[in-house]
């Protein structure tokens, strides 16, 4: 462990501490745990870190920067199953392809929260300690701030693979976002009912997509003023017309 670089060495902690968090919450994370799960001494752990709150603030930052998404938006889909392609089909809207896509991608959130929820616990965790300790100031801030950068880019993929735009701000909207993403967990955790957590992204899905508008229609093509007919000679035009010039009989010559 003595020839372990700086870098490495804080990296097996971090992780060790997340594990030790997942199982025992935020107090049951002591330094001694933290080096016991990473497999190192206790000397170790102030090589890489000022103190057990130093790490906790490293910890969040870090592991909220690994997560990619909030909605996680299928992959490029089979040209046939998209909701793109029903659109085109003309099978339904693009406000209904949109609201689809939101729910798949809710989905596909919530697997992942189901498929690793002591982690989800352990993030929860962490936010509520870092709200308490003064040392820890900003750091949910961040988290959140986080969280909502990456909804306005999955909002924005959303809307451009159905066509469609958003009607308020998307900074708004991805605040929503978070939150409902946030409830749908932490219900989960709670009590842990696939069946409602199902209704609750679809309600959330629809939600959303009550927020958008659908593609412009094209807009039909502007007719053709109709042609102003001549007036007689000697009749005056009508108003707000020229009137069309005399026309000037032939000029004829005598012969001697």
């Amino acid at each position: 462990m003595a020839h372990m670089p700086v870098a490495e060495r804080r990296a097996r902690l971090l992780a060790a501490a997340f594990e030790v968090i997942s199982r025992a919450g935020v107090s049951g994370a002591t330094t001694r745990a933290i080096v016991d799960e990473a497999g190192m001494k206790l000397a170790s752990f102030h090589y890489a870190f000022e103190s057990r709150e130093d790490l906790l603030v490293q910890l969040v930052d870090v592991v909220v920067h690994q997560q990619e998404v909030v909605l996680d938006l299928p992959d490029a889909e089979p040209a046939q199953g998209s909701p793109a392609a029903a659109v085109a089909r003309g099978e339904h809207s693009a406000l209904t392809a949109l609201r689809q896509l939101l729910e798949r991608g809710l989905a596909r959130y919530f697997d992942e929260v189901r498929a690793n929820p002591l982690r989800e616990r352990a993030m929860f965790e962490l936010t509520q300690y870092a709200l308490r300790t003064t040392s820890m100031a900003g750091v949910a801030e961040r988290q959140y701030e986080r969280y909502r950068n990456l909804a306005v880019a999955s909002l924005q993929e959303a809307a451009m693979r159905t066509g469609c735009t958003w009607r308020r701000p998307l900074d708004e909207l991805a605040a929503d976002l978070v939150a409902l993403t946030d409830g749908i967990t932490l219900a989960w955790l709670a009590d842990g009912d696939d069946a409602r957590a199902a209704r609750t992204i679809a309600f959330a899905a629809r939600a959303l997509a009550a927020e958008a508008a659908p593609p412009a229609e094209a807009a039909p093509p502007a007719e053709a003023a109709p042609r102003a007919e001549a007036a007689p000679p000697g009749e005056a035009a009508p108003p707000g017309e020229a009137a069309p010039p005399t026309p000037t009989p032939p000029t004829t010559t005598e012969a001697p």
